[in-house]
């Protein structure tokens, strides 16, 4: 979706893969500090994203 120049539906799809990390973190699924290395780079990539298109 960033790569076409759809930065809402990034964000739309980023908050989902947010909840989605959550959830894992949760029920263990996924170690808690993995679920934030990988939402804080996925913000990260956004972030970049939109400024660059500013």
């Amino acid at each position: 979706m960033i790569a076409d120049g759809d930065i809402e539906g990034a964000e739309v799809a980023a908050k989902g893969a947010v909840v989605a990390l959550d959830k894992a973190a949760g029920k263990g699924a996924m170690h808690k500090n993995t679920v934030s290395r990988k939402k804080s780079r996925l913000i990260k990539h956004l972030n970049d994203a939109k400024n660059n298109q500013e």
